[in-house]
């Protein structure tokens, strides 16, 4: 059994969803630019102006296409990923999950606690 599988059976009904929503959203190309509006829904004032919006938008987008880039960059030729593909894919989520905390730690100050 894949570890894909294993995390799959232990995922929440709405962790379920949510995976359901992204690959639908990846398959219409619209990955992305979802999940801007969901920040955008969540973060981003009421009212604020249109160039504020604008450029939180760029920069978002800025950063999307700053980590595709890099990992089509980083990659080693070759249809199957190396040992390294793997020890640098697991650092970028490394990077990505101690971000994903912070943003926890400092919005959601009750996610995680019982």
């Amino acid at each position: 059994m894949g570890e894909q599988k294993r995390r799959s059976e232990r995922m929440t009904p709405h962790e379920k969803a949510t995976q359901e929503v992204t690959r639908k959203l990846t398959d219409e190309g619209r990955l992305i630019e979802a999940g801007w509006a969901a920040l955008a829904a969540m973060w981003v004032p009421e009212g604020a102006p249109p160039q504020q919006v604008a450029d939180l938008r760029k920069a978002f987008m800025a950063g999307a296409q700053h980590t595709w880039g890099s990992i089509m960059t980083m990659l080693d030729p070759g249809a199957d990923p190396t040992t390294a593909d793997l020890s640098r894919m697991a650092k970028i989520q490394a990077e990505l999950d101690a971000f994903g905390a912070e943003l926890a730690r400092d919005h959601y100050p009750t996610k995680g606690t019982a």
